[in-house]
């Protein structure tokens, strides 16, 4: 029940100050200049503890949007990997100058659509436009922490990102090296990997193959050191990848062969793969090896990641399932590796072929 006492303030003037009471639930108390609050408040408060919503909200409305970023950062953010730290925490600081103030309970879904929609407006340092995809990961960064503070901090019923939709992204790029035509033309590939061989980089060659063999992205081969490296087993396990996991690639065909005689001539002096000449404890800078090759090759519109594209799309041809690309490529879904679909669709075709010769005859 609730009871409102009159007081009498040293400046004479008069307060109320109301206490509810219900047995199973701690004292709730307030303070108020006018009667008609007190008795508002302390109607509206015995029916929110009766329903069990009070304490949700009370919590709510006790730590604001900067509270929370500032824990998250502090907390969640150390467990990640460095560089997906560094962005998420810039991400979180955006919206902390816009909802920094709010209270978790009067954030809205509408107000972050509002400020999504911002976003999409929006122009970086860059001046270029915010993409839908790099939206998209604002919103997943933001999403994550009301999670936390739902899930593990208790400090929302629920989060308020749930109702707000994500902006439609384009299908992903799909380019990667063509292979010999029918009219005994060279294709990119031949063309790129015997550029990469002639290069004056020592490494650049290894490097490309290894890239085209196993699907790696560039700074996973650039970081790798011998302890990665089971030339036994013909295997390559890699311990910081993009999505935080630990991946092991299978090494084989020409990529383990000049691993082998890679590691006949390796520097004692450093247990990376493919050192920097100048500090042994960093990666050899490729960039401009890459583009002399690429122009050798007379090879246009395309990036070193995109040879991660090639070894995906050369097996959808060569007829490796979806799951089985999405395994190779260390993705956790399979929606990263649906835009390959459309290349297996031959071998889809021969499974398909073969039930039905084994069901109907």
């Amino acid at each position: 029940m609730a009871s409102i006492q009159k007081r009498t303030n040293k400046d004479n003037s008069t307060s109320y100050r109301v206490e509810v009471r219900l047995k199973g639930f701690p004292p709730q108390r307030a303070t108020f200049k006018r009667l008609t609050d007190a008795k508002r408040w302390a109607s509206a408060t015995e029916s929110a503890i009766r329903e069990r919503r009070y304490f949700k909200t009370a919590e709510a409305s006790k730590h604001t949007f900067s509270n929370l970023t500032e824990r998250y950062v502090s907390d969640v953010l150390p467990l990640k990997p460095l560089k997906a730290a560094k962005l998420q925490k810039s991400q979180l600081h955006w919206w902390e100058a816009r909802l920094g103030h709010y209270s978790l309970a009067d954030i809205t879904p509408t107000l972050i659509a509002e400020y999504r929609d911002e976003l999409l407006r929006g122009r970086l340092k860059n001046k270029k436009l915010r993409s839908p995809a790099t939206v998209n990961r604002y919103l997943a960064a933001l999403s994550h922490a009301f999670s936390i503070a739902v899930n593990e901090w208790g400090w929302l019923d629920s989060s308020p990102t749930l109702k707000v939709s994500k902006p439609k992204e384009p299908r992903g790029r799909i380019r990667f090296l063509s292979e010999e035509s029918m009219i005994n033309e060279v294709g990119e590939r031949t063309r790129l990997l015997t550029a990469c061989k002639d290069s004056h980089n020592l490494y650049l060659y290894t490097v490309v193959v290894l890239a085209l063999s196993t699907g790696m992205r560039r700074g996973e081969i650039m970081n790798l050191r011998w302890r990665d490296i089971d030339l036994g087993n013909g295997r390559i396990r890699l311990l910081k990848t993009k999505n935080g996991e630990v991946r092991v690639v299978p090494l084989a065909g020409l990529a383990r062969q000049l691993i082998e005689s890679h590691s006949k001539i390796r520097p004692i002096d450093t247990d990376l793969l493919f050192p920097s000449k100048i500090n042994r404890d960093k990666p050899q800078e490729l960039d401009s090896a890459w583009h002399e090759a690429l122009g050798k090759a007379q090879i246009r519109d395309f990036r070193f990641h995109d040879l991660r594209h090639s070894t995906a799309s050369y097996l959808a041809m060569n007829g490796a399932s979806l799951a089985e690309i999405s395994e190779v490529l260390g993705h956790k879904t399979l929606q990263m590796v649906k835009r390959y679909a459309h290349l297996s669709e031959g071998h889809t075709a021969s499974v398909v072929a073969s039930m039905n010769e084994k069901i109907f005859g």
